[in-house]
């Protein structure tokens, strides 16, 4: 698809109306990139090295970690060496990887967060068939499932996307390359690509969403028919954490991709916030209020600190 072109990179303008402030905007990102990783890696180390988080739950979890160390690393590193006031331009393949990339792990994580919440109603619906639902066979065939999926999605995006001649300008408006972004540069019609990108990433996330809230629906009928304060509370406790996650997650890709007018200074804060902030929160939105995840962590951490010192 790199014969259909005569723009060899392109540039990427930023976040619109930061003049001034890049070097405030350069710690602030790499303080949450490396809160990121650290949150992220602890997460995944408490449930490897601990036996009681070999549950379904926490499986899926873990792959959660995995995709929050990766998708802030699709456009962050870029934006930082641009905050730096150093090179503003990528090269037309790596405009397309960022853009495979970014919706190959946005949807990963889309299809992830139904999964949980499929998982979370079999353990609060069915209690008694839960390890036979959620098996270990089950729960590998629908992770692998969630990434195979996800990869098509991407690669019908990416490859539609980037068939089309791009023969200038090459200011992508932007911190990193996406389908807002890039589309309006190509110089063909775009019309059969907005249409088929809107519908892919639309119908995604509307039908992960409705599985969701079928999910919870049946979820919240089911709590309110325990009788003890305790046990609605505790039901209630193991969901709280996913539909926050849940809710970071559907924001910025409501205000994105499903509305009509498109506002560059509005997408770039969103975006920032989806690929930067959000991952770094996850971390402690898992382990604040989960007392497995606090004690398998620190376990961990005691276990690590006595190898070093002997």
């Amino acid at each position: 698809m790199w014969n259909h072109t005569s723009v060899s990179d392109f540039l990427l303008m930023g976040i619109p109306h930061i003049t001034g402030m890049e070097n405030v905007l350069f710690v602030l990102f790499l303080a949450f990139y490396l809160l990121t990783l650290l949150g992220n890696l602890l997460i995944l180390l408490a449930i490897l090295t601990s036996s009681s988080l070999h549950t379904p739950m926490y499986f899926f979890l873990g792959n959660l970690s995995v995709l929050d160390i990766f998708f802030p690393s699709v456009s962050s590193p870029k934006m930082m060496v641009y905050l730096m006031g150093q090179s503003h331009s990528i090269s037309y393949q790596g405009c397309a990887s960022q853009l495979f990339f970014y919706h190959f792990l946005g949807c990963t994580e889309c299809f992830l967060y139904t999964v949980m919440a499929y998982d979370r109603f079999a353990a609060i619906c069915h209690p008694l068939q839960y390890m036979v639902i959620m098996n270990h066979r089950v729960c590998v065939l629908m992770t692998l499932g969630t990434w195979l999926a996800s990869c098509m999605h991407a690669s019908v995006l990416t490859l539609l996307i980037f068939r089309l001649p791009y023969c200038g300008p090459n200011k992508v408006h932007n911190f990193f390359c996406d389908i807002p972004v890039v589309l309006p540069l190509a110089c063909a019609d775009t019309s059969l690509a907005q249409i088929v990108s809107f519908t892919n990433v639309g119908v995604v996330a509307l039908m992960c969403f409705l599985l969701i809230l079928t999910s919870y629906t049946r979820i919240t009928l089911s709590i309110l028919k325990i009788r003890s304060s305790e046990g609605r509370r505790r039901a209630f406790s193991t969901c709280s954490a996913h539909l926050t996650s849940i809710l970071l997650f559907y924001g910025p890709v409501v205000l994105i991709y499903l509305r009509p007018a498109s506002s560059p200074w509005l997408d770039s804060v969103v975006q920032m916030l989806n690929n930067i902030v959000t991952p770094s929160l996850n971390p402690l939105i898992y382990s604040l209020r989960n007392k497995e995840v606090n004690l398998a962590l620190r376990k961990a951490l005691s276990q690590g600190l006595h190898i070093c010192w002997g």
